[in-house]
């Protein structure tokens, strides 16, 4: 991606709002890992779980190296391969959130220390249990992963790597990020336990698993079809009002064999609520079927999009009374 390129979405209202997104995402990430990852020593397959074991092997060759700084460099190279091998809005927009990850940590290490948090001697876990630790891990790296892809973006790291399986391989991403993951943990080997490597494996697991629900839930769509003999008012309605767009089907009833139509769109979930209340407020009979969508490609109308398509409608419609 050339100069012009970056400094055109730099001067874009966009990619601020979505800066700021990164932002929330990349403190969530840095709580996550810093709080439920560091203090048990508990390997995930992520880039800071193999910067947790680096950093200590680091240690035992005589020369420590602090965990953000290990994250900082293994990112760095894993951002050339974002650059190269996938497009450049994600490369980007992966450099912030790569930079930012370890000084967040170190932020968090200055304000609130985890030492805080082992109450008890000995104490190795800030829930007391290295599995509750692995819970809130995954709940909340996997939360952030989902947000961030979302928008194109990335927490960094192994979420580089997962998105480049993912879209050369043509898998799930909450898959890719799975695979990518277990090769990293297997890496505590030469620094944890056996017991700690397998709840590692086991948590990389949970990570794509979980990734895939949110990812799916923040994308959900409802797919409607919708069986009438009075299709116009709905169809007027979906157009103009939801301004979605819609498919109509001249069909037969196979009891009555008398002809019907049928309307399918794709809607959101408040979308879909809005159509239900309108088909009941106007006594419509309609036999209606809805299944969730998890992902949408193609033309697909943003908010943004709706508002101009609304205006360019109504402009229309006064010029035509005119």
């Amino acid at each position: 991606m050339n100069i012009l390129n970056i400094s055109n979405q730099l001067q874009s209202l966009k990619f601020w709002k979505e800066t700021f997104i990164m932002t929330i995402g990349m403190l969530i990430t840095a709580i996550a890992v810093y709080y439920f990852l560091v203090p048990g020593k508990l390997i995930i397959g992520t880039t800071s779980g193999l910067s947790i074991v680096v950093s200590e092997l680091s240690a035992a060759l005589g020369f420590p190296v602090r965990i953000s700084v290990c994250l900082t460099v293994i990112n760095t190279f894993l951002l050339i391969l974002a650059f190269i091998l996938i497009d450049g809005e994600f490369g980007v927009k992966t450099i912030y959130a790569s930079l930012i990850l370890g000084p967040l940590m170190d932020l968090l290490d200055y304000i609130y220390p985890y030492s805080l948090l082992l109450t008890n001697p000995g104490q190795t876990t800030v829930m007391g249990d290295i599995w509750f630790d692995l819970l809130c891990f995954v709940f909340l790296l996997s939360a952030a992963q989902a947000i961030l892809f979302r928008i194109n973006g990335s927490t960094g790291g192994l979420d580089i790597v997962a998105k480049i399986i993912s879209k050369y391989m043509h898998i799930d991403i909450g898959s890719a990020v799975a695979i990518s993951g277990v090769v990293v943990s297997c890496t505590a080997f030469a620094v944890n336990p056996f017991r700690l490597v397998v709840i590692g494996i086991i948590g990389t697991w949970l990570n794509g698993i979980v990734i895939d629900y949110f990812t799916a839930s923040l994308s959900k769509r409802k797919r409607v079809c919708i069986v009438t003999m009075t299709p116009e008012p709905i169809r007027d309605y979906i157009i103009n009002n939801l301004v979605r767009g819609c498919s109509l089907y001249e069909i037969k009833g196979g009891y009555t064999q008398e002809p019907h139509t049928e309307i399918q769109s794709l809607l959101t979930r408040s979308e879909f609520g809005n159509l239900m209340e309108f088909i009941k407020d106007n006594s419509i009979n309609a036999f209606i079927v809805a299944s969730n969508v998890s992902e949408v490609y193609g033309l697909w109308f943003s908010k943004r999009n709706k508002k101009e398509i609304k205006s360019h409608h109504n402009l229309s419609k006064q010029q035509h009374n005119d």
